[in-house]
């Protein structure tokens, strides 16, 4: 394991008011003391003003630093913040001080990596750390922060707890047929296994919410040229992020923005009218909306109002998760279906676009008030299919061979642990940690 002293900047760089530079690992404590005027450990996690120095003794800054041994801190090794002055020049100088008295760069996500390896969080609550990171939405902070807190982990804990209980009692199955309490009644072990399994089964449904709700969910905008796509998206936004005029086919390519709808994270995409295009440039552009259309979690079919769905339409709704949003109420026409009547020019209509967009695309999150654990990675997912189908192998071999459904019930938990990250998963932490900041 490796603990040797590692050094980076834990704000993002550029023009701020302060900096936060971190040092951890084996002789922190010593490299923090040759850049530090007056370096003490003591006391611990409270602030001290003191003057930055590099290793020959000239001034950098003069800032804060808090000192966190071993194991009360982030990483569960000794640990040094430095708070600086910010911009470019301040956080970079101390962060070289900081490598000239002894530490080295440190690699994305070593901070957090380390937390893991010393016991500090587990994988999936690292995961978490990453997420709350990126979010953009607050339903997307809240779900991570739950993760952070170990709703998740908690949960897989107990599923795993549960597997080495059965795995107990096949053991004794097996190496103690002929003991006077007689053998454990399969009947106890195939209860014990419906109830795991179907507890699994429970946390994979959760798989393609959480996913859509980490990743943002992909609202695609479609229809007819000049059907009032690009006006939605902008007035949508907020902010003018497609050309709008009244030439029809004025949209060549696909543009897409992040937003929330009330707190939820959507992906949103304006695309390309559905027509005969004349020209390859068209054509190609129309070709990308079909794409993008095969994608979508949810489609806003933009139609005039007043003009009833012509037969191109109506297949876009027939294949595709849809929603019809009929565009420009405030000049003619009466909705007399179930579309959304919308006017980008008076504003009616906006808010019931991104409710019912957000009630279709996040339900089942939202009636569960966001408070069941979920998974909300493919990682996840494909680690508790693995434990699931490990153990509906498991209740095909009950009343069979007892050694067969041990090795079954031993896959499903090894699947746990990797998914936890109790066991030795160096391909798993460097694909987890690769997309991570340095400072974290």
């Amino acid at each position: 394991m490796l603990s040797d002293p590692i050094a980076a900047l834990a704000t993002p760089p550029g023009r701020s008011a302060l900096a936060v530079v971190r040092v951890s690992g084996s002789g922190a404590f010593e490299v923090a003391g040759r850049v530090i005027d007056g370096f003490r450990t003591a006391p611990p996690r409270s602030v001290t003003l003191a003057t930055f120095r590099d290793v020959r003794g000239s001034a950098i800054d003069r800032g804060l630093y808090a000192v966190f041994p071993s194991p009360g801190s982030y990483t569960g090794e000794d640990l040094v913040e430095l708070s600086c002055h910010g911009g470019l020049l301040a956080p970079a100088l101390v962060l070289a001080a900081l490598h000239e008295a002894g530490a080295r760069p440190a690699a994305p996500g070593e901070f957090t990596r380390r937390a893991v390896l010393n016991g500090k969080l587990d994988l999936v609550q690292a995961e978490a750390v990453g997420d709350l990171i990126e979010a953009v939405a607050p339903a997307q902070a809240r779900a991570a922060l739950r993760q952070l807190d170990g709703g998740l982990s908690r949960r897989l804990a107990d599923l795993r707890r549960s597997l080495i209980e059965i795995e107990g009692l096949l053991a004794y199955d097996i190496d103690f047929p002929g003991e006077d309490d007689g053998p454990v009644p399969p009947a106890r072990i195939a209860s014990r296994l419906e109830t795991v399994a179907a507890q699994i089964d429970r946390l994979l449904v959760t798989a393609p919410g959480a996913e859509r709700l980490r990743e943002g969910a992909l609202l695609v905008l479609a229809g007819r040229p000049n059907a009032g796509k690009s006006s939605l998206f902008n007035a949508l936004l907020g902010a003018d992020r497609a050309l709008v005029t009244e030439i029809p086919g004025t949209t060549r390519d696909a543009v897409e923005a992040y937003t929330d709808f009330l707190g939820w994270p959507v992906r949103l995409v304006d695309t390309a009218g559905l027509w005969d295009a004349p020209d390859r440039i068209g054509r190609l552009g129309i070709e990308m909306s079909r794409r993008y259309l095969a994608s979508a979690d949810l489609v806003l079919l933009c139609s005039e109002t007043g003009r009833a769905l012509g037969p191109d339409e109506s297949s876009i709704a027939t294949e595709h998760p849809t929603q019809v949003v009929r565009t420009k109420a405030d000049l003619d026409g009466e909705v007399t279906d179930a579309a959304l009547s919308v006017s980008v020019v008076t504003g009616q209509g906006l808010e019931d676009v991104r409710r019912v967009a957000a009630e279709r695309l996040f339900g089942d999150r939202i009636a569960l008030v966001d408070l069941e654990p979920a998974l909300t990675r493919a990682r996840h997912r494909t680690a508790l299919a693995r434990a699931s189908e490990a153990l509906a192998g498991a209740r095909t071999q009950m009343g069979a061979d007892s050694v067969l459904v041990a090795h079954s019930v031993r896959e499903a938990t090894t699947a746990l642990d990797e998914l936890i990250g109790t066991v030795g998963v160096e391909e798993i932490l460097d694909q987890v940690f690769s997309s991570f900041c340095v400072g974290k």
